[in-house]
């Protein structure tokens, strides 16, 4: 069993200032060394201005036994009990901040981690499970959350803090599908190049659990979902989709196998389940009139703004091109490094010094063939690579802003006019790395990897090109 005890990272660091990258030495002895130093500052900046932990203590305060949440005001004595549930990569620093708020009025309650994510935690229960496959840890803390708030009622107060990498964490199928089914149905779904929107209509319809089943499940208690942002534009049911009411439908869900040819390849009771699924087994659609409250911590686009904001301060004319950069990683680092290119041939769409930024999620599909190891960031940033290429004064960084990009310990990759001339000195064919999804290693060797551990944090990709 994975290690349950704060490693490395300790919990100790939610709440303070500390660089994220922890290998920039190796990110700035090569290179353009001035320009690389540059682009980690920004990126420093940006995913502190994510850090869930700063942003629960800004929006919460008890006075006296009335806990205020923004506008929200509880009266503390109404409640028998305060319950904190959650899972997800954001969900530690959230669940510490309440502990530092609340102390021993938490009555209890639930975190799902990833194995490895640090807590420390006085009066919540942690548990760890499995991302971006789930496993039977996870399957146990579902289990046990689900059995938890079932004993729930009018005279309790539920705090669920569940954010990015849920979905993965609390797997608790619909009977009749197993956890072996779920995890196949979560690996064809994420190498199918499917967006995050498309892959949630599928496992929230196989779930007992996602979709608005946790919040059902919990009413009439009153629930307040304290949650960070990893799917453009926010849309509520798919950065805390078990607390509050689904927009998808079975048809969704069947529409995302049509489209990606995934009916042959799903376990035979998963496909029977969508195929039939009908009115009396669709997810929760409204929740109007119940004590359920909602408050987005963290937006998606933060780590982009600031971002921005940075780069101003360190002299460069910023763009927020946008946060709503979808689609294969390897053609979007292609497009965003070719404006890269424009500046530096015509001084179009900006003049250097400059910066543009950019935010969202991209996808790899992977096929039949061979496959190595690594991620949508890492394929982004070595793609950047070959655009960019003998062309002093470009730099590409690109990165997941928890610090695990893929099913890897790597954030990203920065990459700079010298990265390709590097790579053939030292025999790494770029191609062929794209070609087979194998980044991690090349990445590794170029000290182009962009390493910051668990950051706490999960929002939007961020995205970053830097013309001097």
């Amino acid at each position: 069993m994975p290690p349950s005890t704060p490693g490395a990272t300790s919990a100790a660091r939610w709440g303070k200032t500390m660089p994220h990258i922890q290998n920039a030495d190796d990110l700035t002895n090569h290179g353009d060394a001035r320009l690389r130093r540059m682009a980690l500052d920004i990126i420093e900046h940006a995913l502190a201005a994510a850090d869930p932990y700063h942003a629960a203590m800004r929006l919460i305060h008890l006075e006296g036994e009335t806990l205020h949440i923004g506008a929200l005001a509880l009266d503390l004595r109404r409640f028998e009990r305060v319950l904190v549930i959650g899972a997800g990569k954001a969900t530690a620093p959230i669940a510490t901040a309440l502990e530092s708020i609340l102390g021993e009025r938490i009555s209890g309650g639930l975190v799902v981690l990833k194995h490895g994510y640090p807590a420390q935690l006085a009066h919540i229960e942690v548990v760890h499970g499995a991302h971006p496959l789930p496993d039977t840890h996870g399957h146990a803390g579902a289990q046990r959350m689900f059995d938890l708030v079932g004993t729930c009622t009018q005279k309790d107060l539920v705090i669920a803090a569940i954010t990015g990498g849920s979905s993965a964490l609390l797997p608790l199928p619909v009977a009749g599908v197993s956890l072996a089914d779920k995890q196949r149905i979560n690996e064809l779904l994420l190498l199918s190049g499917a967006d995050i929107t498309q892959i949630n209509a599928v496992r929230k319809h196989l779930s007992r659990i996602k979709g608005g089943w946790l919040a059902q499940r919990v009413l009439p208690a009153t629930l307040v979902n304290l949650t960070v942002s990893d799917v453009i534009g926010d849309p509520l049911d798919y950065i805390t989709d078990p607390t509050v009411a689904d927009t998808s439908t079975f048809e969704d869900a069947r529409d995302v196998l049509d489209e990606f040819d995934l009916w042959d390849k799903l376990p035979p009771a998963a496909a029977a389940y969508l195929r039939e699924g009908g009115a009396e087994q669709e997810t929760p659609k409204s929740f109007e009139g119940q004590p359920l409250h909602t408050f987005i911590l963290v937006p998606g686009v933060v780590a982009c703004q600031a971002a921005v904001q940075r780069s101003r301060e360190l002299g460069f004319e910023p763009m927020l091109l946008t946060t709503m950069l979808k689609g294969e990683a390897r053609d979007s680092g292609g497009f965003f490094a070719a404006i890269g290119r424009e500046i530096a041939h015509s001084g179009q769409p900006m003049q250097p010094p400059c910066a543009i930024i950019a935010g969202g999620e991209n996808t790899v599909t992977i096929k039949d063939g061979k496959r190595g190891m690594g991620g949508p960031n890492q394929e982004f940033a070595l793609s950047a690579a070959r655009e960019i290429s003998g062309l002093p004064g470009l730099l590409v960084a690109s990165l997941d802003t928890d610090g695990t990009d893929g099913p890897t310990h790597l954030a990203g990759g920065m990459v700079d006019h010298a990265t390709l001339e590097t790579a053939e000195r030292l025999g790494i064919n770029v191609d062929i790395c794209l070609r087979d999804h194998d980044t991690l290693e090349a990445l590794e060797r170029l000290g182009d990897a962009v390493v910051t551990g668990h950051t706490g944090t999960n929002i939007n990709d961020l995205k970053l090109l830097l013309a001097a």
